[in-house]
């Protein structure tokens, strides 16, 4: 019995580090070229964290920099309530160009960061796989120099996704703050949730309705002795 339990454990792990040996790293990775800001777009994952906050998650602006040993520093801005925090992380580089690795200080979990794919200049997709005491999770991010990307690259952001085992309610592009996260799930144009909510935000300095029958009357000065004239009323259509 005990020996067929490490068995089914080394099976486990042998799968587990098969699955990351299939996930490609970007061709001739030019490290200097992802240095910047860039915009998460879309975010796809199989944790329980994820499954719990995708509700209340919004698009967050990333800038990558590099150490003087060669790393890679991670600084990520997104919205929590009605404030703003930032979170540093610290990318280790690894032997394989476009390979990183991070141990988180929290919660001790360790991620294997691989940038799949990138052309520098528009979109980069990276992939992670993290190892911590509650079991294995995959992880998948979408980043833009913009805030709206192509929608070529928005469906090899969930195709790629799907690939990697996770499915259609764990892949989510991610709404700009101040939009309903619902609006951009996957299957619903973002451009479309982006459209809606510059309407209801721009719509408190149309004209109301009862603004539109006419210019105010003029008004008249008023002190002691002043009689003022009978303004007539308005001409109704014939």
């Amino acid at each position: 019995m005990h020996t067929s339990l490490l068995s089914l454990l080394g099976l486990a792990l042998l799968g587990t580090l098969h699955a990351q040996d299939t996930i490609p790293v970007q061709t001739d990775f030019q490290q200097d070229k992802l240095t910047g800001r860039w915009f998460s777009i879309g975010l796809a994952s199989n944790s329980n964290w994820f499954k719990e906050k995708k509700h209340l998650m919004k698009m967050c602006t990333t800038v990558i920099s590099e150490t003087a040993d060669g790393n890679l520093e991670v600084t990520s801005t997104y919205p929590k309530g009605d404030q703003c925090e930032k979170r540093n992380s610290l990318y280790t580089r690894t032997e394989q160009p476009g390979r990183f690795s991070y141990t988180s200080p929290r919660w001790g979990s360790k991620h294997d960061i691989r940038v799949v794919e990138t052309n520098y200049e528009e979109y980069a997709l990276v992939a992670t796989q993290i190892s911590k005491s509650t079991g294995p999770s995959t992880m998948v991010l979408l980043y833009s120099r913009t805030k709206e990307l192509s929608p070529e690259h928005l469906e090899r952001f969930t195709q790629f996704s799907r690939e990697q085992g996770l499915a259609d309610d764990e892949i989510l592009i991610l709404p700009r703050t101040g939009e309903h996260s619902q609006g951009a799930r996957l299957g619903t144009d973002p451009r479309a949730a982006a459209g809606r909510s510059l309407k209801s935000a721009t719509s408190w300095w149309l004209p109301h309705p009862l603004r539109a029958q006419g210019p105010p009357a003029p008004q008249q000065p008023s002190h002691p002795g002043f009689t003022p004239t009978p303004v007539p009323p308005p001409l109704k259509p014939v």
